[in-house]
């Protein structure tokens, strides 16, 4: 039932986290001015759809009374300073649990539809007003985001194991997402560009993404190894017991397998600049980092379930079939609800030629 559990927590919030890596991509783009972006703002607004999706998944998995989780059985008898175990009890009591669980994906879902709708309404009567409206939304969405996601992080994923604790595991989340929905929307405007897009999507779009895709990786490198150093060096029990059991028996493997995948192999890919402009070898690069998103995720949640060795079978099939298989969906289904471009946007034409 453990697995069952940790599956089920894997693939909601790859879900999730897929649809706010879209959110957060537009919101960025609208907060700094981009205007590269505007021709293939459809595909990260296509993204936002998981956002419902994968929140009511990891709700529903949370209103169970939480079955990964060990505190939700007594949290005392796994602290050993009373101080930090009271506050402890009372963060990661279930109703306030619960409910934090659910603001969180109610404001997530609410900010992504505020600026999907006033992008979609500029399509009908071209007012220049919804990019200001979304430029402010955008801006509120990127402050409300950095701290909802942290709690959500240390909440939904590092409470699984409550004893440990790392205060940049938040921006490790955040950088597996990103660089993740960063794939995502490489794979999908390579693949759209094969036909309605085109004429709208160029080389300069895919080296741009490229570009921005090499950057994120090197950033979750960059947070992999402050937090695996910080813990290293420290050497305290309660910080080490989380790599110890992740760098054990198999599990090494895959310890350093997740390395070259979200980094090593897109690092070294992407350095030229040939790869970036190659919609296949892209395409190809950002495979490997959504395979590597789902082992980053696995070695986060699985292992406190199966210390002795990595489980891989029914269970584990099912959360990579329902994570890509429900990402795929859900993105093919939004694109077929609005225009594949953002026709009205009064930078469309600065984004359809920026390096003319």
């Amino acid at each position: 039932m453990d697995r069952a559990w940790a599956a089920w927590l894997l693939a909601s919030f790859g879900i999730l986290t897929a649809g706010l890596a879209g959110l957060i991509f537009i919101a960025i783009q609208y907060a700094s001015g981009a205007s590269w972006s505007v021709a293939l703002r459809r595909i990260p607004e296509a993204l936002t759809a998981a956002i419902p999706i994968g929140g009511a998944a990891v709700l529903a998995l949370v209103l169970l009374k939480p079955g990964p989780y060990p505190w939700s059985h007594g949290l005392e008898a796994h602290e050993g300073a009373e101080a930090l175990a009271a506050f402890k009890v009372m963060w990661l009591s279930w109703p306030f649990f619960a409910g934090r669980a659910v603001f969180y994906v109610l404001v997530w879902i609410a900010f992504a539809r505020a600026i999907v709708t006033h992008s979609r309404r500029q399509d009908e009567d071209a007012s220049p007003a919804h990019t200001t409206r979304n430029i402010t939304l955008s801006v509120a969405a990127i402050i409300v985001f950095a701290l909802t996601f942290s709690l959500a992080s240390f909440d939904w994923i590092m409470s699984i194991e409550p004893e440990w604790y790392s205060t940049i595991f938040a921006v490790y989340n955040f950088a597996g997402l990103f660089s993740s929905g960063l794939a995502t929307i490489v794979i999908l405007a390579v693949w759209l560009r094969r036909g309605p897009l085109r004429f709208v999507v160029s080389d300069e779009h895919l080296h741009d993404l490229g570009k921005l895709l090499f950057a994120f990786c090197t950033f979750w490198m960059y947070i992999w190894f402050s937090q695996y150093m910080l813990i290293w060096y420290a050497n305290l029990p309660e910080e080490t017991g989380y790599f110890i059991t992740r760098m054990r028996g198999a599990y090494e493997l895959l310890f350093i397998v997740n390395m070259l995948l979200n980094w090593v192999f897109p690092f070294f890919l992407l350095l030229r600049r040939p790869p970036k402009r190659r919609p296949e070898m892209l395409a190809k690069i950002a495979m490997v980092v959504l395979v590597g998103r789902w082992l980053d995720l696995y070695l986060m949640i699985v292992p406190p379930f199966s210390p002795a060795g990595p489980p891989f079978g029914m269970w584990e099939v099912a959360s990579v079939l329902a994570l890509g298989g429900g990402v795929a969906w859900i993105v093919t289904r939004a694109l077929g609800q609005a225009p594949l471009v953002a026709a009205n946007d009064p930078r469309l034409a600065h984004s359809l030629h920026y390096h003319s």
